[in-house]
């Protein structure tokens, strides 16, 4: 859900992690708590554009890529790069959001929303990712949460 002051300005499905909630490095799971956005990536990159180390490929996903790359981990369109408001809880040390690479990104659209399938980012429609992108900035508040 996109908030501004106590409006709702809009709300999506996502996926979060298949292993949970939690801020543990190396666990796989979502973190949860206070973020922000640190980076936004992708700007101006067509819907469907492949990431992989926060840079675009060149590449666009189709359903035949994907069966030439079929253990790819998706990040597709636009990538929201969070970075944790909590030390100790999800900033620094072994529980640092950044540094775990947790990001908000578009995955393909044969991926479901509303289940926990992710490796610990937020995945969501590659349209409403692109949305949600141009509606926020850099420092924008993020709270995670377990409902």
């Amino acid at each position: 859900m996109l908030y501004d002051g106590s409006s709702l300005i809009n709300e999506w499905s996502i996926s979060s992690s298949f292993a949970g909630a939690g801020n543990t490095e190396n666990s796989g799971q979502t973190p949860l708590g206070a973020h922000r956005v640190r980076a936004k990536i992708g700007d101006l990159q067509p819907i469907n554009a492949v990431f992989v180390g926060r840079r675009a490929t060149g590449e666009v996903y189709s359903d035949d890529l994907a069966a030439q790359f079929p253990q790819r981990d998706w990040i597709l369109s636009r990538i929201l790069w969070l970075c944790g408001n909590e030390v100790g809880y999800n900033r620094l040390g072994s529980v640092d959001s950044m540094r775990r690479f947790i990001y908000i990104h578009g995955t393909p659209d044969s991926e479901p929303m509303g289940q926990p399938l992710s490796h610990g980012c937020i995945r969501m429609r590659n349209h409403d990712v692109i949305e949600l992108f141009d509606l926020v900035s850099v420092g924008m508040k993020v709270l995670i949460t377990v409902d």
